[in-house]
């Protein structure tokens, strides 16, 4: 009787909360091009908020659209691929790769050549759509285009089945409104290093001086700003163009560019540092003030020319940097928007102190500051550097820039600046040093603290400040951090009672498998439902999931004690054993090579989902006993879905 009232209670519950999702309208038209030449188009109509993903995606990735044209009776031959439009593209967190995706609207057409006398066309397109906070299952409709109709339109619906939590990162427009906001930073940091910043009286000073009225002096040194915002754009242009869009896309996770980054920006901090300068030939800057004499426009631009060699020095090593990090963004635009950036905040204080010359006499004397000010920069850019040779040692999985090694650095680095700042430490170029001022001291301040602050990542504190710098967590040399000690409550498993297969999950020691057969098995052997939980070494939601939501106490004592943890990679890359290897039953023709793929096929297939986390309970006969979750950050939510699947298993198992 129980059973009976539970399994009426469990359709209720999906007949109450079943949302069917019609994100997606299909319509179809037709194009003429000649007598046997027709362009088939296909329109999606996209509600607010969901978006469409595109005929190629990465592998590992989210299902495309894909078209298939029924040519069975010979009647049509296709020309070529389906067209697409452009587009949006943007970093996905949940499968670690730029994926392609359209709003609101998208439309494909295929050219088709007519053999013989047709009438209709039909069609079927495969395809998956999100939102925000959803992922609905791949969908296949039904396309009919009616030949000989200019707009012969047929509307289609889409049908759903489950849906899973997904969160997406910020998009590209914010990321480049980052690129922006950092370059104007460094462009204003740019100006207080000693070869711009006496620059400033003596160019303002000439235009005033030179100009027949005040008004004339203004708009000159206006035109002398805009020079050198020209000037640093077209730089910005240049790289794009000789990159192109897909070589900035690759280097964000490229060994070879990264290593090479890593090495560019030892240079740049070495420079800055006093051991050498980095400067352009002499003859460039002679020929080029030899043309700012000819006056007028052509001679402002070349004087702007000129400031932009002559400080090549000191500005030559910032623009590398934002360059740098602009290309490694992946958005062929970024070099643009960073150049603009940063000229805007050299070129602003000329176009000011020219209208209001008064303000010179507030600006400080030039002096050793200067220099500190260099320095300081060179200290930044000497720990940016280690972030690049840390995304190669995570791509190549060598291990050798662990999180705890990639922090000491970091703790040595700025332990080293606030020495300097503090007076300890004297460089090459720094004029000699009396007393600190309060401004410097107050920065040495600064910077002592924060690391003081980063010491305690050493055994294990999250430094949620730069989370987004050092490798995460679990790529470290102990999960526990330095000096071992076991967290979490509750009971559990005792290291020394490890089952075959089997791995406690540091820091709490839950028990967890990674092996689906051998932690269902142990599941059997010890009367215990499985939770198994679709996961990924890259996935930012799960490591959420983990860090905030399994730590606490009513959630971590019934991972230990109440399931058996079953987790699986969907981005695990290790080769699958020979007798493994079988073909892939989402994309026939192709074979499965890898553990994650195989974890992959079967959350798509079983769980009509691709998106992590996802979590499922189920029995031993591999049943769900309640409806799977995805991301649930609410700790209470959360526990009362393991205490229903819980209770729902203890109830069939009496």
């Amino acid at each position: 009787m129980k059973k009976i009232l539970f399994i009426a209670f469990l359709l209720c519950s999906i007949l109450v909360n079943a949302q069917i999702v019609d994100p997606v309208k299909w319509t179809t038209s037709v194009e003429k091009l000649s007598e046997t030449e027709y362009f088939l188009i296909s329109k999606a109509s996209i509600e607010e908020n969901w978006h469409l993903y595109s005929q190629e995606v990465p592998e590992d990735g989210p299902i495309a659209t894909t078209f298939m044209y029924d040519d069975g009776n010979g009647g049509f031959k296709i020309n070529g691929n389906t067209l697409e439009e452009e587009g949006h593209t943007i970093d996905d967190p949940i499968f670690n790769m730029r994926i392609k995706f359209f709003e609101n609207s998208a439309i494909f057409k295929q050219k088709v050549t007519l053999t013989d006398s047709v009438s209709e066309i039909n069609a079927t397109v495969e395809f998956m759509v999100c939102d925000d906070t959803r992922c609905l299952p791949p969908t296949e409709v039904d396309l009919t285009f009616n030949i000989g109709k200019k707009e012969a339109v047929t509307s289609v619906k889409t049908s759903t089945k489950k849906e899973a939590t997904i969160k997406k990162d910020t998009s590209s427009e914010k990321s480049l409104w980052g690129i922006f906001f950092i370059a104007f930073l460094s462009g204003f940091a740019a100006l207080l290093t000693p070869c711009v910043f006496p620059m400033i009286p003596m160019t303002v000073s000439f235009f005033t001086k030179q100009s027949k009225n005040k008004a004339a002096g203004i708009k000159n040194a206006i035109i002398y700003g805009l020079s050198i915002i020209v000037i640093y754009v077209l730089l910005g242009v240049l790289v794009s163009l000789l990159f192109g869009a897909d070589a900035l896309n690759a280097l964000s996770t490229n060994v070879w560019f990264n290593i090479i980054f890593f090495v560019l920006l030892l240079v740049f901090a070495a420079s800055f540092l006093g051991a050498f300068e980095i400067m352009l030939p002499n003859s460039w800057a002679n020929k080029v003030d030899s043309q700012a004499d000819r006056g007028g426009l052509i001679g402002i631009f070349f004087m702007a020319l000129a400031l932009a060699i002559v400080s090549f020095s000191c500005t030559g090593p910032i623009v590398g940097t934002l360059l740098v990090e602009a290309a490694a963004g992946g958005s062929q635009v970024g070099p643009i928007v960073g150049m603009l950036g940063f000229s805007m905040a050299i070129a602003l204080p000329f176009a000011l102190f020219a209208a209001f010359p008064g303000w010179l006499n507030s600006l400080p004397k030039s002096g050793g500051w200067l220099n500190t000010v260099k320095v300081v920069l060179g200290f930044l850019e000497l720990a940016l550097a280690f972030k690049f040779l840390s995304n190669a040692d995570l791509v190549l999985q060598l291990h050798l820039l662990e999180r705890e090694v990639f922090i000491a650095i970091w703790i040595a680095i700025f332990g080293t600046l606030a020495l300097y700042l503090f007076g300890k430490i004297q460089l090459p170029h720094d004029s000699p040093l009396n007393h600190i001022s309060v401004g410097r001291l107050s920065l040495g301040l600064i910077v002592l603290s924060f690391t003081i602050y980063m010491i305690p990542g050493l055994w294990g504190a999250p430094l949620n400040l730069i989370s987004a710098f050092p490798p995460p967590p679990h790529y470290s040399e102990s999960p526990y951090g330095v000096g071992f000690r076991q967290l979490g409550s509750g009971g559990g498993v005792s290291h020394s009672d490890i089952p075959d297969g089997a791995h406690l999950m540091a820091p709490h020691d839950i028990l967890a498998f990674n092996d689906y057969d051998k932690g269902l098995a142990y599941a059997k052997k010890v009367g215990k439902p499985v939770m198994l939980d679709f996961t990924g070494h890259a996935c930012v939601n799960c490591r959420k999931m983990e860090q905030n939501v399994w730590v606490k106490p009513q959630v971590l004592k019934m991972l230990k004690n109440d399931v058996i943890l079953i987790s699986l990679y969907v981005d695990d890359k290790r080769k699958l054993e020979e007798n493994d290897i079988v073909e892939s039953k989402l994309k026939p023709g192709k074979k499965l090579k890898y553990i994650g793929q195989k974890w992959s096929e079967l959350q798509t297939i079983k769980y009509k989902a691709n998106t992590q986390p996802m979590y499922v309970l189920m029995d031993h006969n591999e049943e769900n006993l309640i409806d799977p979750v995805a991301y649930t950050p609410d700790v209470d939510e959360y526990s009362n879905w393991l205490t229903k699947g819980v209770n729902s298993f203890k109830l069939f198992n009496n």
